[in-house]
Parts: C-alpha cells; structure tokens; sequence
C-alpha cells in the first residue's frame, strides 16, 4: 500500500512538473511573440537573482567576510550589467569562487543574455526558431536573415578576443612577480574583464601602479575598442573587409565617431590634468600620454583606470561625464546612449544648421524616424540621469559633481568612480542598482518598443509650425 502511495505522490510530481513547465512555455513563448522587450527584462532579472543567490553561499566569500544580501545583488547587477561599480572591495572580499562566479557572471552579461539563450537553443534544436530570432534581432540590431551568423560571430569574436588579450596579458603579469599559475589567474580574469568593459579587478592594488606600462595599457585600449564596436559592425567589417563602399551605415558612423570621441577624449583630458598635482602633474610625458589615452577609452565603458577618479579637476570629471553619457557601439559590451545615437544628432543638428531638409551623412538620407528615435532615447537618458542624480542628493547631502558622475557611470554601465560608492547607505546602493539596470537594459527596451510601434495612418492632421527657440 505504502509503495502505492509513494508511485502516486511521484506521477502527482511529475505531473505537476509538466504543469508548470507546459504553461512557463507558453508564457516565454507568448512573450517572445508579443513584448520581447518585456522578456529582455524578466530574463535580465533572473539571472542576476541566480548569480545574486550564488554570490551569497558562504563558500564565494573570503575569509570571515559576511557579504550582505545587498552588496550581493549589487555586485550580480554590476557584473551582469558589465559595469564595474562596487560595494565591496571584489580582491579582498571574494573568494576564488566569489572571483569565477563573477567572472562568468561578466561573460554572460558581455554577450548579452538573449545572445546566449538563442544560441544554446540553436544547439539543441539545430535551428533557431522564428521567436528567437525576433528577440536576438532586437537585442543586437540585426536582421533576421543574418542572426544565425551573428551567433557565431558574437561567441567567436568574443573568445578570441578574450583570448588575445589574455596572451598579452599574461607576460606582463608574470613579469611584475606573479607566479605562473597566479599570473595565468590574473591575466585570465583581467582579460574578461576589459574585452566585456566589465571594470572588475581582482588585483588589491587596483591599475593604478600600471600607469607608466604600455605592456598593460595596449592590451586595455584594444580590448576595450573592440568589445565597445559592438558585434554588428564586427561582422560587417568581417564580411565586407576593407570595402567600405559596402559598410552599412551603422558601421560607417562607429568607426568614424568612436576613434574621434577617443582622440578628442584624450587630448581634452591631457589639457585639462597636465599640471595637475594629484594625478599627471608629477608623471613624465609618456605617463601623462599612457594614462590619459586609457581613462578616454575606458571612459567610454569600460571603467578601468590608472588613475585616482576622485583627485581630478572638476572640468574633468564633467567631461568624462559626457563621454560616459555618450558610450560606445550599438549591441556591444558597452552602455550609454551609443555612439550612433550621437551621430545621428550631430548629423541633424548640422543639416538644420544649414538648412538642408534633410540629414545626409555619406550619400545616405536618415529616416526622420531614426532621428526621432535618436531624440527619444537622448531624453530617456538624461531623465533617467536627472531622477537618479536628485534621489542621491537628497539620500547623501553629497556634491553635485560627485553624485552625477557617480548616476552617470551607473546609467552607461562604464563603472569609473570617485570612490563613493563603498559609502552609500542602503538605499543608495539600491538607486545604483536600478540605475545599472535600466542603463543595460533601457535603451535596448525604448528602441525596440517604439520601433514596434511605428504604424502608417490613412488620415493626418494638417501640419503647423510652433516658434522654436
């Protein structure tokens, strides 16, 4: 009898697995259908609730260290949503455990969560179905008759990528005294960090001490560079070579305004920090020149500096805010509003300052949508900036300077700080947190849902010009 009971309560199990999982398809497949964007956001949400409850296992932490469930959940977020910015020293306070959890946790929010879904689906059912395509098609600004090849195209750049500069970082670890095996550890984790503009280091001292290498730099800038591209462009430039006649537009604007926002970033930056005491003033030529060219790549992102943040000049600091603000490339490891949505602004205000109907770059009419859209995710940006900004100051009593660079680098996940993010109370940290959130998924999220919403009327109203300015 009892043997009985038990085979019922067993098929009552299995039933009710099969429940559950029947009914959590349909939903994900309704989603996919229907609000991809919304699903973008659940599946975002997960999993930093999964490497959250992992990060709070007492094995992840070092030592007596009790991690609380708050610097857990930030430290998930900041990781899943390659930003950098952290509660907790991560050399001292992680474990090797803590440090491989959060490594992974950098790789998977680097490739994109819908990335790697639809290629683990792919892999199972040997195709990827329609739905899948729809949500990777929106999460790296494809189309659909190409997504199978991004796949391949994001997963091989990235572990490539990561591999170069783990090659070249491992020398330069184990020439500064690291033992091979803790400088294979060191170059391995720093590696994922810069390719994914993650901003983690398990180093206690931090980058600062490399400001004079360029054993350590070039490896930073050019993992920076190509994980901040953003992985359309990669696979058009892969495709077409250096035939630039058949670069998309896209690919045309990134790799003319990236380099330059770089450039400009580093002089600007040289000029306003070269006699200043606390951070080039002392530095020979080649260190001002080093360390100026990492903080304006990294400022677009990745968030890895050589130098203190908080002993710059306030010129600097609200400079690097507008680089932060600005990001790098579409579908890329990088945050901010991207530099395309840049562009696009930049193209239209110079057409309107002429007096062109249009916006032209490159033989190209952009779409007055595009522009639109352009505007619209400039506005999210910058009021998602100003409600986290005010909730700090009234939470702190901080600077302003201080607490907008700190919402900035939130919101473009790039994870340069001033240092006051350790000494945030709690429902700072929260602030942040929600900041990273909508900075990763956010942008992608407006696009995707206005663009789904574009919609042709029969009827239209008679148009009428209000006096702007």
């Amino acid at each position: 009898m009892s043997a009985v009971s038990h085979h019922q309560q067993e098929n009552k199990k299995v039933s009710l697995f099969h429940i559950l999982t029947e009914h959590a398809g349909k939903y994900i497949t309704h989603m996919s259908q229907h609000s991809p964007a919304r699903l973008t956001l659940i599946v975002f949400a997960l999993i930093i609730c999964f490497f959250t409850a992992l990060l709070m296992m007492p094995i992840m932490h070092a030592g007596t260290n009790k991690i609380s469930l708050t610097d857990a959940f930030f430290t998930a977020t900041s990781a899943i949503c390659v930003t950098g910015l952290t509660t907790v020293n991560t050399a001292t306070n992680w474990s090797f455990f803590g440090h491989i959890v959060i490594m992974f946790a950098m790789m998977i929010g680097g490739l994109g969560i819908m990335t790697l879904a639809s290629f683990l689906g792919t892999r199972i059912s040997r195709h990827t179905k329609l739905s899948q395509r729809l949500i990777l098609a929106q999460e790296t600004k494809s189309t659909l008759g190409e997504v199978g090849l991004l796949i391949k195209t994001v997963l091989l750049v990235s572990l490539i990528g990561q591999f170069i500069i783990f090659l070249l970082l491992l020398p330069f670890f184990h020439n500064k005294g690291d033992a091979l095996i803790s400088a294979v550890w060191h170059a391995l984790f720093t590696s994922v960090s810069i390719f994914n503009n993650a901003g983690f280091t398990i180093l206690p001292e931090g980058f600062t001490p490399y400001i004079d290498s360029f054993a350590f730099s070039i490896p930073l800038i050019l993992g920076t560079f190509i994980g901040a591209l953003g992985f359309p462009v990669i696979l058009d430039v892969a495709r077409n070579k250096i035939r630039r006649r058949k670069w998309n537009l896209t690919t045309h604007l990134t790799l003319i305004f990236y380099p330059a926002l770089f450039i400009l970033g580093a002089v600007v930056l040289l000029g306003f920090e070269w006699t200043n005491p606390l951070t080039l003033g002392a530095s020979s030529i080649i260190e001002k020149l080093n360390a100026t060219f990492v903080l304006s790549a990294d400022a677009r992102s990745s968030g890895i500096s050589t130098i203190d943040i908080s002993n710059l000049h306030q010129s600097s600091l609200l400079f690097l805010d507008a680089l932060m603000f600005i990001g790098g490339g579409s579908a890329s490891t990088a945050g901010g509003i991207k530099v395309t949505t840049f562009a696009v602004i930049i193209i239209a205000l110079i057409a309107e300052a002429r007096g062109n109907n249009d916006s032209e770059f490159l033989g190209k009419r952009l779409p007055t949508s595009t522009l639109r859209l352009a505007i619209s995710v400039v506005i999210l940006g910058a009021v998602t900036i100003g409600i986290g900004t005010l909730a700090l100051l009234h939470i702190t009593g901080l600077e302003l300077s201080t607490i907008l660079f700190e919402v900035i680098s939130a919101f473009s996940t790039c994870g340069l700080s001033t240092g006051i993010t350790a000494t945030l109370p709690l429902s700072g940290k929260w602030v942040l947190i929600m900041l990273m959130f909508i900075g990763r998924t956010g942008t992608i999220t407006l696009a995707a849902a206005l663009a789904l919403r574009t919609r042709k009327r029969a009827i239209r109203f008679p148009e009428e010009r209000p006096i702007i300015g």
